[in-house]
């Protein structure tokens, strides 16, 4: 049966994936209504100049923010620089534990194509308590049809937004604050940086902008540059599997090539995969890492301890007794200097800070030996600096207060030429060396661009230190003025204009999202040295012989690429590449058409000419060749469609191009044709029109196995129990041996696969030229028994279906632990029952199965629900992806019954002893807080028979729930909170009606965070007798908490309301500071202990993500 051949032109048309637009269209019914008119107004952001930006701010008042159980939220549009944009966020996280939140262009699904918009914005979530802690975020993004939307994954921990004593969330109202400033940009599509600059940029491998500003500054070291290429490597060596000769590579790229230089090389030299090239980074780890890797290659080279040389400086850290004669000091050495850039306004402020002199005294005097506690004073002041001085501006730091690293945007000033031996050599130690003036220049400015949770990276340099800057920009390099490269990437605020009449009209000051993180100095006297001459004679004779014959290749290719319109490309498929192929690479149709020999012909050449081309090549005389055209046919399948006539054999081979593909396409595939006669010689044959070329495979039920055995020409009226015999002989069988023939129709998307009536006639079965015939021998009557594909339909059938699954356990979520071949048709019952068997678990039900998520690499969040899907396909799609993992886990109970049972993680804290047990209680749904306490006490120890429990929720070290008995427990959330379960004190029993019971917590103040306060530790509840005192109450509290009496005697009390300390004496009347105002919630009043947080930091975070992890720098080879 032969389906229409489709027209090229159809071949070649994509259609768009249906299941992705529905979905669409899904998302765009669920967002709310927009309220600004829709009216077109680009062309006026269009003429606005770049430096004179179009701003406006958007507030939006969320109001019932925790009733919400949608995904993801829109706010109404606001219009900037006459283009729509509204907030999206995504309340419970975009699959992270963090508060999401973007900037989404309003109508970009109406906008033109190859649309682009460009803007710096910043995005706020308001502290309604303390206006001074509203968390604002900035970046900048140039959006497009394929990324209309921008902005903040992991804006805010969910724990901090969701905790109504942070401030975040009032009267469940969130306030949502954006401010956006449009700037419109020069297209640089036609820009060429070396023809304008000198110099070439480096391409971006997905997240690697951080790596190129750093190899660019090291490279425009021409000292630097010369010992790398001065490192010993030989011709056998690959820079795959080499990290001089990677750099090596880069570097000579960098300097001869005429466009921007790869840098996958390398990173394959660092033992990383695609997944690390799309990790963005540290930096200043980075180039840590990349040097100490460096420093030990160049060991026993003639380069040896050139890294030392450049970078390498001393200080001394000491300790000096101030009233006894004793001062300990170690020396150590530096490859950078980390730089204070909070509190500081410049790099000498900063090195100011950093040998500032700290005074030990009273609780914290040094030990001096043999002279006991002493008041002493400690600092650091340094020996010598190095020739290449990296400073490192600590533009990241981590905010205890909200359990996150931020980003200081403050102004930071710093010097075209820097001084170190300013104010008689401040900085220096007595004994150092002061022979050496240490006056150093700029060479280079890297700037980070954006947020702490992502950006982007780029460098300003001089290359040689004349008065031109220029900025290095991933693949593009431009010219720039000094005011580009110094004062504008200080940081600080930036004062935008208020445009834009429909809102306040007062400018407001936009945080400038780029800055300096690291600057690269080089000393004076040191200049001629490092800024050398680097030429070819540096260069190893085997390095410039390879790169330059990848040079030639790659113009060769070049070449070949801007002649490609003078070529087509012919690719014949023979007898030879079907019984390679099939039954190995394939099974469907009959060659992949990549993998045959492929020859460049001219278009203006005769065909002819290209017949002797395959003479030369098979040794075939071309009177004995015949070349078919091959067809794309409507059912997908793709078979040779008719041999060429005579007429077109004498066309040009350009002209016979047009005829086959109407698309263009610079290919042309043909079959090669040729028939051996008895002695094995070709033979001409001529074809008519009763002739049908078909293609024969064979079938072995026992083997499982397929292959090609040839093709014959049969009359359209003849029949195929005329060719049985011919048949029985191509396959090695005896002559009168019963086969069954099939016709393989189609496999996409399903497979076609009928059986051939031997007595009708090639044309009643619809069989044409192209069409292929499977056989094998007629099914015994035990081969349902004796074999799992008895027949050729069930054969393809399985082939077109099987599945190679790796499955990982949940525990070890990046390790295969075992892999099995399934069918895409499976049932969830047949994968789970394959899985227990493999690992000899009598009950299947017990296993519970976690889908793949092809985006970030990890288990989905969510588990598969018992019999939740209907076939392993279903299993393995993830949007319009197909994965080959899954993740298993081998439950206690069956996962039916545990579907129907609530798991909660119940931490319970002996009365007596100190100790805290994590307890998995699991009961039916709908049970309440009392089944968990009746099924808690028959797991824990208690103090007494008669003890009654009570259960807590806890979080961030403060109680916010005693749980009623009758609650139910379906909703409990024990994911960000902790479940507490506790004795109830005797003393609560019996609580007298003008007492009180107050939540008792233990704190800290910040010190980097404007003395804010920090809870640690476990809260706990406390009766307050009418009229007690605090002297009366810190008894009880000793005596509860067992703090030994010289610990103790530095606690201080104090009530606490919304985050504010009132400190306590131990005259004061504790109850009667509990007597004001209504508050949101018991938590919001408490009585504080301040001290120091002793006990060890834990190893987990309760609320942690079940995937998450951050990987650090490393350079494995």
């Amino acid at each position: 049966m032969t389906p229409p051949t489709l027209e090229q032109e159809d071949v070649e048309m994509l259609v768009p994936h249906q299941e992705l637009a529905a979905s669409d269209a899904d998302a765009a019914q669920a967002q709310p209504m927009e309220v600004v008119a829709q009216t077109e107004v680009a062309s006026t952001a269009e003429s606005q100049p770049a430096e004179d930006p179009q701003t406006s701010r958007f507030t939006w008042t969320i109001e019932n923010f925790t009733r919400f159980n949608g995904k993801k939220q829109y706010s109404e549009v606001f219009v900037v620089g006459g283009y729509k944009w509204r907030v999206l966020i995504f309340p419970k996280g975009n699959n992270v534990d963090h508060f999401s939140m973007y900037l989404d262009v309003a109508d970009s699904a109406n906008l033109p194509y190859g649309w682009s918009r460009y803007a710096q914005f910043s995005l706020a979530v308001v502290n309604q308590i303390q206006l001074k802690y509203t968390i604002h975020k900035d970046t900048q993004h140039q959006f497009n049809a394929r990324e209309s939307d921008w902005g903040f994954t992991s804006f805010m921990p969910l724990s901090d937004l969701y905790d109504p004593s942070k401030g975040f969330l009032v009267n469940d109202t969130v306030i949502v604050e954006a401010e956006v400033a449009v700037r419109k940009m020069v297209d640089y599509w036609a820009y060429d940086s070396k023809k304008e600059t000198g110099y070439v940029g480096l391409k971006n491998q997905g997240a690697t902008c951080y790596m190129n500003s750093l190899l660019q500054t090291l490279y425009h070291i021409p000292y630097f540059r010369k010992a790398v290429y001065h490192m010993p490597t030989t011709e056998n060596d690959m820079p795959s599997g080499s990290i001089p000769l990677a750099l090596q590579s880069l570097f000579y790229k960098l300097q001869y090539s005429d466009s921007s230089v790869a840098t996958k090389e390398l990173t394959k030299s660092f033992g990383w995969d695609t997944y690390d090239s799309f990790m963005q980074h540290d930096v200043q780890e980075l180039n840590r890492v990349l040097c100490e890797k460096l420093e030990d290659k160049m060991k026993g080279t003639v380069v040896e301890g050139t890294i030392e040389q450049l970078f390498e400086g001393h200080h001394i850290n000491y300790i000096e007794c101030i009233n006894v004669d004793y001062k300990s000091s170690r020396k150590e050495s530096f490859y950078d200097l980390q730089l204070d850039v909070k509190g500081c306004r410049d790099v000498y402020s900063s090195f100011d800070k950093y040998v500032e002199v700290e005074r030990l005294e009273g609780d914290n005097k040094y030990h001096a030996e043999n002279h006991g506690l002493q008041d002493a004073k400690k600092g650091v002041l340094f020996l010598d600096f190095p020739p290449v001085l990296q400073l490192q501006l600590k533009r990241f730091e981590y905010d205890y207060m909200r359990d996150t690293m931020v980003k200081i945007n403050d102004r930071y000033e710093f010097p075209l030429q820097l001084d170190l031996d300013r104010d008689d050599g401040k900085y220096l130690a007595p004994d150092a060396d002061r022979s050496t003036r240490n006056l150093y220049t700029l060479h280079s400015v890297l700037v980070h661009s954006g947020g702490v949770h992502g950006g982007h990276y780029y460098a300003f340099i001089r290359p040689t230190l004349s008065e031109q800057w220029y900025k290095f920009d991933d693949e593009r390099v431009t010219k720039e003025d000094p005011k580009r490269a110094l004062e504008e990437q200080y940081g600080g605020e930036e004062e935008l204009p208020q445009i834009n009449p429909g809102f306040n009209n007062t400018p407001f000051k936009f945080t400038k999202y780029s800055n300096a993180y690291m600057l690269v100095y080089i000393r004076e006297s040191d200049k001629e040295k490092i800024m050398c001459t680097v030429d070819e004679k540096d260069i190893a004779e085997h390095l410039r012989i390879r790169l330059k014959k990848e040079q030639e290749e790659k113009e060769h290719k070049k070449k070949e690429k801007a002649e490609a319109h003078l070529y087509t490309i012919i690719k014949v498929a023979r007898d030879e590449d079907l019984k390679v192929q099939i039954g190995k690479d394939i099974y469907f149709d009959l060659v992949d058409h990549e993998k045959v020999c492929s020859f460049r012909i001219q278009k203006q050449l005769p065909f002819s000419s290209f017949k002797e081309e395959v003479a030369k090549e098979y040794g075939i005389p071309v009177q004995f060749q015949r070349f078919w055209l091959w067809a794309k046919r409507q059912n997908h399948t793709y078979r040779p469609n008719r041999p060429l006539a005579p007429h077109e054999e004498t066309q040009s081979v350009g002209q016979l191009r047009e005829v086959s593909n109407k698309a263009h396409n610079a290919e042309l595939k043909l079959f090669l044709e040729v028939e051996l006669g008895l002695d094995m010689r070709p033979l001409p044959r001529e074809k008519s029109k009763e002739d049908i070329l078909l293609f024969f495979k064979l079938y072995n039920p026992d083997k499982e196995e397929l292959c090609f055995v040839g093709r014959l020409f049969v009359k359209a009226l003849g029949k195929p129990s005329e060719i049985l015999a011919k048949l029985n002989e191509m396959a090695g069988f005896s002559p009168n041996e019963e086969i069954e023939l099939y016709e393989e129709i189609k496999f996409e998307p399903n497979v076609m696969c009928e059986i051939i009536d031997k007595k009708l006639t090639f044309r009643s079965s619809q069989l044409e030229d192209g069409d292929i015939v499977c056989f094998q021998k007629s099914p015994r009557a035990d081969y349902d028994t004796q074999v799992r594909y008895p027949d050729v339909p069930s054969f393809l059938e399985y082939v077109h279906n099987r599945q190679v699954v790796h499955f990982r356990s949940l525990e070890k979520p990046k390790d295969d632990d075992f892999s099995l071949e399934l069918s895409k048709l499976h049932t969830y019952d047949d994968v789970v029952e394959r899985v227990a068997r493999q690992l000899g678990l009598d009950d299947p039900t017990k296993i519970r199965l976690t889908s793949h998520n092809c985006y970030s690499q990890q288990p989905k969040p969510q588990p598969i629900k018992y019999r939740g899907v209907e076939h392993l396909l279903d299993m393995l799609i993830h949007y319009n992806q197909t994965s080959d993992i899954l993740y298993y886990e081998v439950l206690d109970i069956a996962l039916p019954e545990l579907q129907f049972l609530k798991t909660l993680k119940v931490a319970f804290h002996h009365a007596t002893k100190d100790e805290v047990v994590i307890h998995s209680i699991r009961l039916p749904k709908n049970s309440t807080i009392s089944d968990v306490i009746n099924d808690l006490k028959t797991k824990v120890e208690l103090s007494s028979p008669t003890a009654e429990l009570r259960l807590l929720e806890v979080f961030y070290h403060k109680i916010y729930k005693i749980f009623p008995l009758h609650e139910k427990i379906e909703n409990i959330n024990d994911q960000y909170w902790t479940l507490r379960a506790e004795e109830i004190p005797e003393e609560e029993k019996n609580i007298g009606p003008n007492d009180r019971l107050v939540h008792v917590y233990h704190f800290m103040k910040d010190p980097n965070q404007n003395q804010q306060i920090q809870n640690f530790g476990d809260p706990f509840l406390l009766v307050i007798h009418e009229g007690e005192t605090l002297t009366e109450v810190k008894k009880r509290i000793q005596s509860k908490l067992q703090v030994p009496d010289e610990e103790f005697s530095k606690w201080k009390f104090a009530f606490i309301s919304m985050n504010r300390p009132d400190y306590l004496q131990d005259s004061d009347v504790v109850p009667a500071c509990f007597q004001r105002r209504d508050v949101y919630g018991a938590w919001e009043q408490y009585l504080g202990l301040e001290h120091t947080d002793t006990a060890p930091k834990r190893a987990y975070t309760v609320n942690q993500n079940r995937h998450t992890y951050e990987k650090p720098v490393r350079i494995y080879n």
